[in-house]
């Protein structure tokens, strides 16, 4: 990402909190004066030794400066620690937010370990940023300032001062650049060993089964040094600025005492002038430092920002209608609920489609099946009815009415999903069950828990509906059921499930399927089948291959009529058990 970029978006960043930065630097240039003013003080306090003049008055006026300066420095870092807290925070709440707001799709084409690190790591780097723009502006202020005084002083030894400054900063800007390109590649390579790590460890189970705990923390490990390498890298570099501004200072300070001795021994420098010049030289090494510093820190939070800004190419989705609501005439008591005419779709513009011209009713109330092999666009069709994903071609309507006349939120809350994985959120069994629906009384909770016969498991548990999900007492099939509730509670018009008893036992499976016909009874209830077993009752099955609606009808109708639904039934061993339905 080019440079103008990215200091664009950190400008972006800080913006909100310009006010608190202004006063920043005002405090800060006040400070830089009082620290220009202490050397001038102090030859006029030498003066005075000289002259017999009282010493009250001008060491009175060197002790405020003194602790004005302090007082005011003081104040300044109270206020920039506060600021960089407070732009990392808004950093942080932005990213998070566009992380929720996102179109799934895009989410998932990203490492989860890699969009944490964003959340984290990369925004953490704006702390030192966030001030490093007043820190340039003070140091070089206090820079300047401090040059000027030393010509006032003394014009051949400020000569010798600038050719220093010169030499060391031509070499310092050689370098700034490398810190910018080594911050950038540690920041990369922490992200890759973020998801790396998290990939492994959700994975844990495989993992230890596989044998092959050697072999991925290995490679995690491969990416930590990775990392280690880099940043490694990005500290040289920035020693290695510290080192020559340090010394050239140093270097600096002896050739302009050899100078200033040798002209105060001619009588060409008064010793006072010769001291405070010397002061002023010292304090050299405050602007220059702070100018290194702040570089550095402005270099890793120009870095941050253009991760950051990456982003933004996290399409959202959108929250209003696309489309103007059309007069409502009412749909028809016994139309679909959900209606798909010519409905294509792809992941990305240069992937293939996924589906194609799927034409599909959705009944009102009833168990409609989806099976088909693996790839033939069931999860797909599942993320077209959430919005996970948009139609290329065609449209989906719900009661009637295009998918564009309502907005997401409006099309969710009409459907309730159970997912294969069925992922619990963090907290109790209370709170996942009450997810949808946080308003949700307990009476309500333990209906839907006794639908998927849990009610009973959970009493016999020390913490009932307070017992925290991350509790070993809770099996995975528990968890699937769990989930099951989350959707039943209060059921929305359409049920949504991808294989809700890949993770129970024939007990509970059974358990399971009767809550299914009792809500196929009153609503629509939608499932992807990978085992047959799970809709041999259902009102409608629907074959997908290829992306296309290959067949439609009973488990008897298909059998007879499809080879393909007659493979997978065979596929599963159900045919075993009715061998009359083999093919003639």
């Amino acid at each position: 990402m080019a440079e103008p970029t990215r200091i664009r978006t950190l400008l972006a960043l800080l913006r909100p909190h310009r006010r608190t930065m202004a006063l920043g630097l005002g405090l800060g240039l006040v400070a830089n004066g009082a620290g220009l003013a202490t050397p001038m003080v102090t030859k006029w306090v030498l003066d005075s030794l000289g002259d017999g003049i009282e010493l009250v008055r001008p060491v009175a006026v060197l002790l405020a400066l003194v602790v004005v300066g302090a007082a005011i420095t003081l104040w300044q870092w109270l206020l920039l620690g506060r600021l960089a807290e407070r732009v990392v925070l808004d950093a942080r709440t932005s990213v998070i937010r566009r992380y929720f707001r996102a179109r799934v799709g895009d989410l998932q084409r990203r490492s989860t370990g890699e969009l944490v690190t964003r959340a984290t790591s990369d925004t953490g780097l704006l702390h030192e940023a966030s001030g490093s723009m007043i820190g340039l502006i003070n140091a070089a202020v206090g820079l300047v300032g401090t040059l000027i005084l030393m010509g006032v002083l003394d014009l051949v030894l400020l000569a010798w001062t600038l050719t220093a400054v010169v030499v060391v900063s031509a070499m310092m800007a050689a370098l700034m650049p490398r810190i910018g390109t080594a911050q950038t590649a540690a920041q990369e390579s922490v992200g890759q060993l973020g998801g790396a790590l998290e990939g492994a460890l959700r994975a844990i189970r495989t993992v230890k089964a596989s044998r092959a705990e050697a072999r991925q923390s290995g490679y995690v490990i491969d990416r930590a040094r990775d990392a280690a390498s880099h940043s490694i890298r990005a500290a040289q570099i920035s020693a290695t600025v510290w080192i020559i501004a340090w010394t050239g200072i140093q270097l600096a300070v002896i050739l302009i005492l050899g100078v200033g001795a040798w002209r105060a021994h001619l009588g060409l420098l008064e010793v006072s002038t010769l001291v405070a010049f010397l002061l002023y030289v010292f304090q050299l090494m405050g602007p220059i430092t702070e100018l290194t510093q702040n570089v550095t820190a402005l270099q890793a939070g120009i870095a941050a920002a253009g991760r950051l800004n990456e982003l933004g190419a996290i399409e959202l989705e959108p929250t209003s209608r696309q489309r103007s609501v059309p007069p409502v005439t009412g749909a028809p008591a016994d139309g679909p609920i959900l209606t798909l005419r010519a409905v294509s779709a792809r992941y990305g513009p240069e992937a293939a489609p996924v589906l194609r011209g799927i034409d599909l009713e959705i009944a009102r109330r009833g168990h409609t099946a989806i099976v088909g092999p693996s790839g033939a666009g069931k999860t797909t069709l599942f993320s077209l009815l959430l919005r996970f994903l948009e139609p290329e071609h065609g449209e989906v309507l719900l009661d009637g009415r295009p998918y564009a006349t309502y907005t997401h939120d409006e099309v969710r809350t009409r459907l309730a999903y159970v997912e294969q994985e069925t992922p619990v959120v963090p907290g109790t069994i209370g709170d996942n069950v009450r997810f949808t629906h946080p308003d949700a009384t307990d009476d309500e909770v333990r209906t839907a828990l006794e639908a998927v016969r849990l009610a009973d498991k959970v009493d016999e548990l020390p913490d009932g509906l307070d017992t925290s999900l991350a509790s070993t007492d809770v099996s995975g099939g528990q968890r699937q059921r769990i989930a099951l509730a989350r959707a039943l509670l209060r059921t929305p018009d359409v049920l949504l499930l991808d294989e809700a008893t890949a993770q129970v036992d024939g007990l509970t499976e059974a358990a399971l399927h009767d809550c299914i016909k009792q809500r196929a009874a009153d609503g629509a209830v939608v499932t992807i089948a990978h085992r047959l077993s799970t809709v041999l009752d259902a009102d409608r099955i629907i074959v997908l291959e290829e992306g296309r609606v290959r067949a439609q009808g009973t488990h008897h109708e298909l059998i007879s009529s499809d080879e393909l639904y007659r493979r997978l039934v065979e596929a599963l061993r159900i045919a075993a058990d009715q061998p009359s339905l083999s093919p003639a």
